[in-house]
């Protein structure tokens, strides 16, 4: 199983953390987000994996050279203009096309969870989706709209929901997708991949969450948020191993 990592974003709301380094450099609990990320993936037996670059993306490539690509085999996805999780996806398809009947993970850089990576993939297969996003029930201004049975339906405040009165849930940033979505993804530019979700489920595709509302999540984004995640991390070690 191959992943990418969403490293690319300009942290804007990290500064001053990110006037000099990139997001992805920024530590939590004395190890930067690039590197949890990869340790994860690396822990769940992914050792295939490229990371797009944007800001100061020469130090991002600097780094993992530095590090040995913690052991694994990384590829470097450079975005001269930011393309957004869609348009990123887009631009590294090339990296998952030798394995056409394989799904990988999409996973941001700026996250800490313990969401059973087995498990969502465990789904994923048994319910033959061509993308299983993370979910669980939590606060938010961006929540997405599922049916009973779990399928993607929409994003709450939309007028083209399938459904107007679905099961509101927030996104984690993780995703196991099938290669042949890559496909499907009509888009152009800088776009977001929940556009081409929503599109596809509108027109029966199988989009599906994977819930989970005792999973640890936090969204990096922020120094506050950074201090949150290290006292997690100091309080529950093994919940993140």
């Amino acid at each position: 199983m191959k992943a990418m990592v969403l490293a690319a974003g300009l942290g804007t709301r990290l500064r001053p953390l990110t006037n000099d380094r990139p997001k992805a450099l920024v530590e939590v609990g004395g190890q930067t987000m690039l590197e949890r990320t990869l340790i994860r993936l690396r822990a769940f037996g992914i050792h295939d994996v490229i990371v797009n670059v944007h800001h100061f993306a020469d130090m991002a490539v600097a780094y993992l050279r530095a590090n040995d690509s913690f052991g694994m085999h990384i590829e470097v996805s450079r975005e001269d203009e930011l393309l957004n999780t869609g348009g990123g996806l887009k631009k590294a398809a090339w990296f998952f096309m030798d394995e056409p009947g394989e799904p990988f993970l999409l996973h941001n850089v700026d996250i800490l969870s313990s969401f059973d990576l087995a498990a969502m993939l465990a789904t994923h297969r048994e319910n033959e989706a061509i993308a299983t996003l993370a979910v669980q029930h939590r606060s938010t201004s961006r929540l997405l709209l599922f049916d009973e049975e779990m399928h993607l339906r929409g994003r709450q405040g939309a007028t083209e929901n399938i459904e107007a009165n679905g099961l509101p849930l927030a996104f984690a940033g993780i995703h196991i997708i099938s290669p042949h979505l890559l496909g499907m993804m009509h888009e152009d530019g800088a776009f977001s991949i929940i556009d081409t979700y929503l599109r596809l489920a509108s027109s029966g595709e199988k989009i599906i969450g994977y819930r989970d509302d005792t999973a640890y999540w936090c969204d990096l984004g922020k120094p506050a948020s950074i201090v949150s995640a290290e006292t997690a991390l100091k309080r529950h070690p093994a919940l993140f191993s």
